[in-house]
């Protein structure tokens, strides 16, 4: 059987990441960095960047973290967000915003991230925290 989680690049924006324009920069068991270069395409009717938006990357960064900690330890599989808690701090028009992730909890069944996005100007803008299901590693849908 093909190792998938071998295969996967966990940098490599896809499907919702790579149209969200979200950049991957550092990606280990312990932390996920990125960057969104917030623009009008992200913002809701009123001009300020989406909810949903900060929803989507704190669930990208926790979900590529939690893999990456079990291909390092050696558990394999993949992991799948249950639930998604995002606070929003200060709206945010235009910039940049820099994701990263901080684990609170890995074990077996289950890990638990915290997921801090800041504003250009390095202040807090929303912070999420997600949980996830660890599982077996499913098949890869075509890129």
């Amino acid at each position: 059987m093909e190792n998938v989680a071998a295969s996967v690049d966990a940098k490599q924006a896809r499907g919702l990441d790579k149209l969200l324009g979200f950049t991957i920069t550092v990606a280990t068991g312990d932390r996920v960095e990125g960057t969104l270069d917030i623009a009008a395409i992200h913002h809701q009717p009123f001009g300020i960047t989406h909810g949903g938006v900060y929803c989507a990357l704190a669930e990208s960064a926790a979900s590529v973290s939690a893999f990456c900690w079990l291909q390092e330890t050696g558990i394999g599989g993949s992991a799948v967000g249950v639930n998604n808690n995002t606070d929003f701090l200060r709206s945010v028009s235009s910039g940049v915003l820099t994701v990263t992730t901080t684990p609170i909890h890995r074990g077996r069944r289950q890990q638990l991230w915290q997921i801090d996005m800041v504003d250009a100007d390095g202040k807090l803008a929303a912070q999420s925290r997600v949980r996830l299901q660890n599982i077996e590693m499913p098949a890869l849908p075509d890129a």
